[in-house]
């Protein structure tokens, strides 16, 4: 279904970037082209706008989340502090599921010992060489926001009003074309 639907794209694309499908396009039917074509390339675009894949839950409730997790799941972590040198760092980070049963031991297996203070989460330390480590975790950085996956409605979705789009400007342009036959027929 993929290939199909990443073919069809390619040669409305095509025929959007060359101005010309049935009938030569108007300005807003290229646009209106290019837009179902990288409505049928990247449906998950749209459909991230229309059901968000994450939810925010507060960074007192790290641990838990990871805990809730699946086995191939991720958190999207943002943390603020200093960097080694000192300088003012701010990113974002995918904290993996690793192995464990509960939020703890996941915890544990990654590396990562938190601390609250002042209702604040702050990464207390990291084992050397740890995922943790390795994902930029450093002492004394907060973590200000967690986001943990959500069941999402299929991106697929997003091919309806994309093909259906691409279906009135193939209307458009067939009824074009037969006024033009027409209208040759009257010559």
């Amino acid at each position: 279904m993929i290939f199909v639907v990443a073919t069809a794209a390619m040669l409305i694309f095509a025929a959007a970037t060359q101005g010309f499908m049935l009938v030569k396009s108007r300005w807003y039917e290229s646009a209106l082209l290019l837009l179902v074509a990288f409505t049928l390339f990247r449906p998950g675009f749209w459909m991230d706008m229309v059901d968000a894949p994450y939810r925010e839950v507060p960074p007192a409730q790290f641990e838990q989340a990871l805990g809730e997790i699946g086995p191939r799941d991720h958190l999207m972590v943002r943390v603020e502090g200093l960097d080694a040198y000192g300088a003012p760092t701010s990113f974002v980070v995918q904290v993996p599921a690793t192995e464990g049963s509960s939020g703890s031991e996941r915890l544990d297996s990654l590396g990562l010992h938190l601390m609250q203070e002042d209702g604040k989460v702050l990464v207390d330390t990291t084992d050397f060489g740890s995922q943790a480590d390795k994902l930029g975790f450093d002492f004394d950085q907060q973590i200000v926001s967690v986001r943990i996956p959500r069941d999402q409605l299929p991106k697929e979705l997003m091919w309806i009003p994309g093909l259906l789009l691409f279906a009135l400007i193939v209307l458009l342009q067939r009824r074009r074309r037969g006024a033009g036959k027409s209208r040759e027929a009257l010559a």
